[in-house]
């Protein structure tokens, strides 16, 4: 088995998980789309070359070599340059915000993962310890059956019991390797490498008023900063798009020989805007604007919803955690330790003592649970950019 820390399974996920590599290549994509919007329009050069035969007429031309050479060069607006460079740059910031919300996201889902590995690791723990004390108590039962001190009926209930403990040994080794496989997904590990989870959970943060963390959210987040680029893209392209209306001269020169004479001409070609004044593709970049603002809108309606969610949860949970702590474990562990204490003696039968630590694992249980689900919730925190990653109080 490969001990794995979190810091050395985010490591391995920057590295190696496709969903980064995806968002890095868009983010490379949109790079060469700001080199291609920078381009100027490339010269077109022609040649012709033939043959001039005379005509049975009464002035025929003189027959021989025909040469004609000709260029163009398109002259763009600059106005309309200087848009089509800025949408070009805006999608470029588009996706490198797109790219950082991808990472937020891939930083999140691996470390969901780990702590789920790590709390069944947890739980496999419990349940083997939990098993050996029971096996424990049966072997004690079935000593004191064989020399007549305890009847059959309580070597009954201990084996029973015992058949209950290793079910939940099997059930959490199960769990266990489903979460491993998850994390193994997250983190695109080889399947030739067995991989350990180990490590705590962060400890306790200290939350500030909801309404200063959404504020927080809406104003840093990097789904807000896409959103808005998006609006300020489709409005730029908008212009851009009016702007296609003016029309784009072409200069171009000629020069040309025949057998008996040479001639050169320069002239400039203006398309004319009667028929096509781009109103499909204005109205259509009209909808885009709104479409952007109200894909906006969702998300930071998206992002409000998750971050109420998230500070709910960790609040009831955190409170769960501590009065457990506080509480409810060590009566648990003090119920089994006296149960086991009047076993010993005589004073309780094994179904005293069996009910004790039975409730001690559910307690167990309960705290592992409530642990977990505080920093599931720290987790989905840090993705929102209110709590940073690894942040200590």
């Amino acid at each position: 088995m490969t001990p794995l820390t979190l810091a050395d399974a985010l490591k391995m996920a920057e590295d190696d998980s496709p969903r980064l590599h995806v968002a890095n290549a868009q983010l490379d994509r949109a790079v060469a789309g700001t080199r291609m919007a920078r381009a100027y329009t490339n010269p077109q050069v022609e040649f012709y070359a033939g043959k001039q035969s005379a005509r049975n007429i009464a002035t025929p031309g003189v027959p021989g070599l025909l040469q004609h050479y000709s260029a163009s060069q398109t002259v763009e607006v600059p106005h309309e340059r200087e848009l089509r460079r800025r949408v070009a740059d805006l999608g470029r910031t588009g996706q490198s915000y797109q790219r950082d919300t991808e990472r937020l996201s891939v930083t999140a889902d691996v470390k969901h993962a780990f702590y789920e590995a790590l709390r069944w690791k947890h739980e496999v723990e419990y349940a083997r310890a939990n098993l050996a004390l029971v096996q424990d108590l049966r072997n004690r039962v079935e000593v004191e059956v064989q020399v007549g001190e305890k009847g059959r009926l309580e070597l009954t209930r201990a084996e029973a019991e015992l058949a209950r403990a290793n079910f939940a040994v099997r059930s959490a080794q199960i769990n266990l390797a489903n979460a491993i496989a998850l994390l193994r997904s997250g983190i695109a590990a080889s399947p030739d490498i067995a991989i350990d989870p180990v490590g705590d959970l962060e400890p306790p943060v200290r939350l500030g008023p909801i309404a200063e963390l959404r504020a927080q959210v809406l104003k840093n987040h990097p789904v807000v900063a896409e959103a808005n680029t998006a609006i300020e893209q489709a409005e730029t392209e908008l212009e851009h798009q009016r702007s296609l209306r003016v029309p784009q001269p072409t200069f171009y020169g000629e020069w040309e020989r025949q057998p008996d004479l040479t001639f050169w001409r320069l002239g400039v070609n203006v398309p004319l805007p009667l028929w096509d004044r781009r109103r499909g593709q204005i109205a259509d970049t009209r909808a885009a604007v709104r479409q952007s603002a109200a894909i906006r809108n969702q998300r930071q309606l998206e992002l409000t919803s998750a971050l109420e969610r998230a500070y709910e949860s960790y609040q009831l949970a955190d409170q769960q955690a501590a009065s457990l702590e506080a509480g409810s474990l060590h009566e648990a562990e003090s119920a089994v330790d006296a149960a086991m204490a009047a076993y010993r003696y005589g004073e309780r039968g094994i179904v005293e003592v069996l009910d004790a630590q039975r409730v001690l694992q559910s307690v167990r249980g309960d705290l592992l649970d409530a642990r977990f689900e505080r920093q599931s919730a720290l987790v989905d925190l840090e993705e929102l950019g209110v709590v940073p990653s690894g942040e200590k109080h």
